[in-house]
């Protein structure tokens, strides 16, 4: 059990908890939806699965080039409104109209024009995702100095970002609905559009009623100006290479690496096997079955998975919460292989609650665990803080992991024999397929808890990190 107590003034306000998880719902949903509108390329379009998993994944290499840039530049702004919150207002507006215009597809158009048409807005899309992005996570990780409350903070987050998870299936199958719309790329333009417009009033919310940490006391701020760019050059990399040669961080990093993206790998597959395993590529009978398999997924996260895991973590720390939720998402993703039964359809639901502790653990533990390597960063190397950055880096491993995952996702698909102008599968295929939806992320889970089994900062440690920083210059 946790030996401190959090302060008052150390505990964030209910409004701004709601607010960045608004934030984040918006942070969430936007790559959710993209995920339910790249299934649409495929099956709506007729593109084909590796040129769709090169959309899904060129475009997020620029974002993770951009990320350390906008993250330098959020660290060291000097503005009347903060360092983060006008980033997060005018990225909302790019991000939210660009997602709108994306989809807008002609069905005339040949697949070659819709991929060079997306992939050029997406270059857009993901400039404003990033300048919306970043800050947002700078900005979550200096709202409180506390060691659980950070969690809690994360958790709540989390929470709400959750839902982004549970309305992501039913875009799929609102899509498919002919009594809704009389095509489905008619329902991918109109989707889209509502799509937007929500995700843009969400991502506005943190700009509005969140608070910054007071900028007077921030000292050894670069000047951000063309005329001084070499020298914002070396900064960031300076910055950069402290941050990578932080151990901790990098053990944060690499796990997170593990998880998410073997879970990426294969997150498309369940939709796949659902649909023609168990209903034999007949999307009429499968119905709602795809949209409710991932509406528990979500709603496990965020009843069950994350309450147990914010009371882990106060009771044997971070790390072990990470570990004992990993194991047990495991046990989901070999429960996988009998649960995807033809014969007992609601028998998939079984591994559900058990694998969502994979992804619900993670992002909570790994961002509550990143906002206290901020506080040893500023012990070791001073000020400026660099939250904008450190999100950024951290981000940037998640966003090369996932472009890796993605094609590598398409490669599997290819490699099993999937052939997208087939309206069934070969059961050799659909076997193989299986094969690798098990094996894939348990692997990558094994590997993930071998990283961080010598994670060393403690809620002890933590402690001991912040009093010496109160200590050198005050309390933010």
């Amino acid at each position: 059990m946790s030996k401190f107590k959090t302060a008052p003034e150390d505990i964030v306000p209910f409004v701004q908890k709601f607010a960045f998880g608004a934030g984040n719902l918006a942070n969430q949903l936007f790559p959710a939806a993209l995920g339910a509108f790249m299934y649409y390329l495929v099956v709506a379009y007729k593109m084909d699965p590796l040129d769709a998993a090169l959309l899904s994944s060129i475009p997020r290499l620029l974002d993770a080039i951009t990320d350390p840039i906008m993250g330098y530049v959020t660290d060291n702004t000097r503005s009347k409104w903060g360092r983060r919150k006008p980033y997060i207002f005018l990225g909302s507006f790019i991000a939210g109209i660009t997602f709108i215009m994306m989809w807008q597809l002609n069905p005339e158009d040949s697949s070659n024009f819709h991929f060079w048409y997306i992939l050029t807005l997406s270059f857009v899309f993901y400039i404003g995702y990033t300048i919306f992005a970043t800050p947002l996570i700078g900005l979550g990780y200096e709202m409180t100095s506390d060691y659980n409350e950070r969690t809690r903070l994360m958790a709540s987050s989390q929470i709400i970002g959750q839902l982004a998870w549970m309305i992501a299936p039913w875009i799929w199958w609102v899509i498919a609905q002919p009594n809704i719309f009389p095509t489905q790329t008619q329902g991918v333009r109109t989707v889209a559009i509502v799509t937007g417009i929500a995700c843009l009033i969400l991502a506005l919310l943190p700009s509005i009623f969140c608070k910054e940490i007071d900028q007077t006391n921030l000292t050894g701020r670069s000047n951000l100006s063309l005329k001084d760019f070499k020298k914002n050059m070396l900064n960031l990399f300076k910055g950069m290479k402290e941050i990578l040669t932080n151990q901790q961080f990098l053990r944060v990093c690499g796990a997170t690496f593990l998880v998410f993206n073997g879970f990426q790998i294969v997150a498309q597959f369940s939709l796949f096997i659902i649909v023609y395993y168990m209903f034999n590529g007949d999307y009429g009978v499968a119905g709602q079955w795809p949209a409710w398999y991932n509406t528990l997924a979500a709603a496990s996260t965020m009843f069950l998975v994350i309450p147990i895991i914010t009371k882990l973590a106060t009771k044997y720390g971070k790390k072990n919460a990470f570990i004992i939720s990993t194991f047990i998402s495991i046990i989901g993703y070999g429960i996988k292989w009998w649960g995807f039964n033809p014969e007992i359809t609601w028998l998939m639901f079984i591994q559900v609650p058990f694998m969502s502790f994979g992804i619900g653990g993670l992002f909570t533990l790994m961002m509550s665990m990143t906002a206290d390597l901020c506080d040893l960063d500023e012990l070791r190397n001073g000020m400026p803080r660099k939250e904008g950055t450190f999100g950024a880096v951290y981000w940037l491993m998640v966003k090369i992991g996932s472009a890796i995952a993605l094609t590598l996702s398409g490669m599997i698909l290819s490699f099993v024999g999937w052939d997208q102008n087939q309206p069934t599968q070969t059961m050799e295929t659909l076997t193989n397929l299986r094969i690798a939806d098990v094996i894939v992320p348990i692997v990558a889970a094994l590997l993930a808890v071998v990283t961080m089994w010598n994670y060393n900062v403690t809620e002890e440690r933590a402690n001991e990190i912040r009093s010496e920083l109160i200590k050198r210059r005050g309390r933010l």
